[in-house]
This record gives structure tokens, C-alpha cells and sequence, in this order.
């Protein structure tokens, strides 16, 4: 590199450009610079924009699964599973058995069947470890690049607010798909290892192959992810209105308690549909013949209510505001 080309900065290493100096520097083509002006321009403009939408997604696939936090969360998340089967072969299904219906019943019949540690697993995790380990990855998504200061770089990209924010809600889904995947895949395995398997017998009294079973845990899986999106959904939306990272995950955590709370009053009856985590155990009308289409219909349209709504308000924000950091 020539002394003509290199610029010096006093107390820095030599630079050849700076930043602005790149954004003016027109695009290269097999034949050399050319001006990217008028028609050029909007020919190539959707391919840049798409190709840099892309690549953004696979850099936050990339962030968010290589971030130790996040691979620290979803171990303890497959290791819960482990857990209950352990204790269960440990002390039997009697003492483990907590009454009928619910995770103590799931969990009593896991003796039998070692696929129903996938239920209840599933059963015992949904009310707050999923969604603390969701909250974390959604609610860190806006707040944790305007607390580091590349949230206006990353806006610098032509992928634009609106493509930034759909690629920050898109990674938040796959990691509820994520989560939910390894506490279903963890049980499993320790199912099979720890219990006998065969027939499933649901919670209605009618007993299905092992591999309908199989199929109607994969259905699970597919309902608790759409759950887990809602909640990453209202996330998302805390995230847009701070620049702590904290103080989204704590909001949104403290909201799942707090609306679990008041479903739980009799007297509050009359809110608790409108509440999330009403709906976040309805999978288990898939335990039962004929399945619950109805519970797991209004469970879904209720997680697409949350969605719409709070991705609305996440827009909304984000799209109006002025980035400072």
C-alpha cells in the first residue's frame, strides 16, 4: 500500500478508508466502477436488499446459538427432563404421582411409558422456565444492540427497520422452536432409556400405537413453539422501549408470574381468557380420542392475537424512533 493511498491517524494505525469514504465508493462491476444511478440502481436495489436480509438472518442464527448464555439455558432446559426421569425411576410412580390430571399424573404414568416424559416435561417446564429462556433471547434482541452500540450500524444495512425487526422476531421463533425441540428430544431419549415403551395410554382412557404417540408429541412440540412465539412477541415489543436489555427480560418475566397469578384468583375468572398463559398447557387435548381441535384451535388464535398485537406495537415503536445508540 502506497503512502498516497494510506491516511494517518495520530495515536491510530494506519487506515486506507474510512466508512464514509466506502458508502461513497461506487459499486464495482467485472469492468470496473460504475455509478449506481437511475435504472441500474433499482435493478440491483431488491437483490442488495434481499442478499443483505439474508445474510443479517444467518447472522443472528449465528449470534444467538453460538452465545454461551444461550447454549448454557437450553442445557439446563434438556437436562430438566433427565431429571424427572430419574427421580421417577428412582422412587417409583406412586410417590410421584401428584393426583390426577396434570403433571403429577403425566409424570406417574411416565413409569409406563417412557414417551410420556415428553408430556410431562413439557407440562412441568411451560409455566416459567421456557418462557425465562425465551424472554432472555427476545427481550435482548432490540434493548442488547442499543445497550452495545450497533443497533445504528446494523440499521446502516439496506434490509431497513421493518426487515430488521421481522429478522429479530424470526430468530426469537427458531429459538422457542429450539428450546421446546431439545426438552422434547431430552425426554425422549431418557424415556426410552429409563422406561418401558409400546401402546401409549392418553389421558382419556384410550390407548394408540407408539407411533401415534410419537406424532401427537411432535404436535405438541409444534403447539408449545407457537406459545413460546406469542410470549417472544410481547418481548420483542418490551425490547423497542429501552435500551436495558434487563429491564426487558425482567418486564417479561414478570408479566408471565403476574398474569399467572391473577388466573389463578376465581374471583379474576372473567380475565383469564385474555391472559397468555392460560392457553400455554391446552396441548394437552392432544392426550386425548378424539383430539381437542377446539381447546387447540382458540389456543392458537389466541397466540396469533398476541402476535399480531404486540408485533404491531414493536413496529410501531421501532419504526418511529429516533436511535441514538
Amino acid at each position: 500500500m502506497s503512502t498516497a493511498d494510506t491516511r494517518r491517524t495520530p495515536g491510530l494505525v494506519p487506515v486506507s478508508e474510512t466508512r464514509e469514504s466506502t458508502e461513497r465508493t461506487p459499486p464495482l462491476t467485472a469492468t470496473g466502477p460504475v455509478a449506481a444511478t437511475g435504472s441500474a440502481a433499482e435493478a440491483s436495489g431488491g437483490v442488495g436488499r434481499g442478499w443483505a436480509f439474508g445474510r443479517m438472518a444467518r447472522s443472528e442464527l449465528g449470534l444467538t446459538f453460538r452465545r454461551p448464555r444461550n447454549l448454557a439455558m437450553l442445557a439446563v432446559l434438556a437436562m430438566v427432563p433427565v431429571l424427572i426421569g430419574v427421580v421417577v425411576r428412582l422412587i417409583g410412580a406412586e410417590d410421584a404421582d401428584g393426583g390426577p390430571g396434570g403433571a403429577g399424573g403425566l409424570v406417574a404414568q411416565t413409569a409406563g411409558n417412557g414417551l410420556m416424559l415428553t408430556f410431562a416435561a413439557l407440562f412441568v417446564l411451560v409455566p416459567l422456565l421456557l418462557p425465562v429462556a425465551v424472554s432472555v433471547v427476545a427481550g435482548d434482541s432490540i434493548a442488547g444492540e442499543a445497550s452495545a452500540g450497533t443497533l445504528r450500524y446494523l440499521l446502516a444495512a439496506p434490509a431497513g427497520r421493518t426487515r430488521l425487526l421481522v429478522v429479530k422476531y424470526a430468530n426469537a421463533v427458531v429459538f422457542c422452536l429450539a428450546a421446546t425441540g431439545v426438552v422434547a428430544l431430552a425426554a425422549l431419549v431418557t424415556g426410552l432409556v429409563l422406561f418401558p415403551t409400546g401402546p401409549v395410554t392418553l389421558l382419556s382412557g384410550t390407548t394408540v400405537s407408539f407411533a401415534e404417540g410419537l406424532l401427537r408429541s411432535l404436535i405438541v412440540v409444534g403447539y408449545v413453539t407457537a406459545g413460546m412465539a406469542a410470549l417472544a412477541a410481547v418481548a420483542l415489543a418490551l425490547s423497542t422501549f429501552t435500551e436495558v436489555p434487563i429491564g426487558a427480560i425482567a418486564s417479561t418475566v414478570v408479566l408471565v408470574i403476574v398474569t399467572q397469578v391473577l388466573s389463578a384468583i376465581p374471583q379474576l375468572e372473567v380475565i383469564k381468557p385474555y391472559l397468555l398463559p392460560t392457553y400455554w398447557t391446552g396441548f394437552d387435548g392432544v392426550l386425548r380420542d378424539p383430539v381437542a381441535v377446539g381447546d387447540l384451535t382458540q389456543g392458537l388464535l389466541a397466540f396469533g392475537a398476541y402476535v399480531l398485537l404486540f408485533g404491531s406495537i414493536a413496529w410501531a415503536r421501532f419504526t418511529g424512533r429516533d436511535i441514538t445508540a
